[in-house]
C-alpha cells in the first residue's frame, strides 16, 4: 500500500511490520538523463519488489535528495549533509515504526547514500525500536553491477524502461561523447578525485547508448526478485538482542 495514496483508515487495516523506504537523489546524470533518475529508479525497484512479494508492506514516499555533494559542478544538482541526511532517514523509519511498520527496508538508488544508509540502518536497529536494512538495486543484479557508471547504459536502460519519455534521445550521443570509461581517478588503489566534474566532462561514466528498455526490463525484475526476497528475510528476521559473550 503506497501511504501517499492511502487515507489513515486504509493503512490503518494493514496487518503488516513490513514496509519500504525508497531513497535517491536529485543531481545530474548527463545531457539526457532526468536530475530524479535515482529517486525514480528506487521507486520503481521499491513498488516492483513489493509486488513481487507474497504479503502485505506499507511504501513510503520516496526520499528524492541524498548525498550528492559531488555532482555540485552540475546545475540543479541538490544534496545535503551525510548528518542531515541519516537524521532525516532515523526521523522517517521512526514514524513509521510507530505505527507497527517497525521492519523497514530502505531501497536505494544513489551512490552517494550507500556509506551512510548502512550507518544508520545500524543505529536504528542498535538503539531504536525498529529494524532497518538497506538494499541497492545495482548491487543485487549479478553480473550487470560491474557496468553501472554514472549515467551510462543501466540507468538509461532502467529509466527507458520506466519512463522512456524522460531520456533525451537525441542527445544519446552528445552523452557518450563527453563520458568517461569510469569513475575517478585512481593511483595505488587511491581515488584522487572527490568530483565527478574532475573526470568526465558531462557528468556520464559509461556509454548510455548500449542501455535499451530490454535491457532495463531485465534489471527491474532482477531487482525485484531480489528485493522480495529480501523482505522475506526481513519479515522472518529474529529482532531479539544477541546476548554479550563473556568468559565462563
Amino acid at each position: 500500500m503506497e501511504l501517499a495514496r492511502a487515507t489513515w483508515t486504509e493503512v490503518a487495516t494493514l496487518e503488516t511490520d513490513l514496509a519500504v523506504l525508497p531513497v535517491g537523489s536529485t543531481e545530474q546524470h548527463g545531457p539526457h538523463a532526468p536530475l530524479g533518475t535515482d529517486a525514480i529508479a528506487a521507486e520503481a525497484v521499491a513498488e516492483a519488489g513489493v509486488d513481487a512479494f507474497d504479503g502485505e508492506v506499507a511504501v513510503a514516499p520516496t526520499v528524492s535528495i541524498g548525498v550528492a555533494e559531488e555532482h555540485r559542478h552540475f546545475p540543479g544538482t541538490m544534496w545535503v549533509s551525510p548528518d542531515t541526511f541519516r537524521a532525516y532517514v532515523r526521523d522517517a523509519v521512526e514514524s513509521l515504526a510507530s505505527h507497527g511498520f517497525d521492519r523497514v527496508v530502505l531501497v536505494n538508488g544513489h551512490g552517494g547514500n550507500v556509506g551512510p544508509l548502512r550507518e544508520v540502518a545500524g543505529t536504528i536497529s542498535r538503539h531504536d525500536d525498529a529494524y532497518a536494512v538497506p538494499f541497492t538495486w545495482f548491487d543485487a543484479i549479478g553480473e550487470h553491477g560491474t557496468e553501472m557508471g554514472h549515467g551510462g547504459p543501466l540507468e538509461t536502460a532502467m529509466m527507458k524502461r520506466i519512463d522512456p519519455d524522460l531520456v533525451r534521445e537525441d542527445r544519446l550521443e552528445d552523452a557518450r561523447e563527453g563520458a568517461s570509461d569510469g569513475w575517478g581517478a585512481w593511483t595505488s588503489g587511491t581515488n584522487l578525485a572527490y568530483d565527478s566534474a574532475a573526470f568526465t566532462e558531462n557528468g556520464v561514466v559509461g556509454d548510455p547508448t548500449a542501455g535499451d528498455a530490454e535491457l532495463g526490463a531485465e534489471l527491474l525484475e532482477l531487482a525485484a526478485d531480489a528485493l522480495a526476497e529480501l523482505l522475506e528475510a526481513v519479515a522472518d528476521r529474529d529482532r531479539s538482542e544477541p546476548t554479550y559473550r563473556a568468559n565462563e
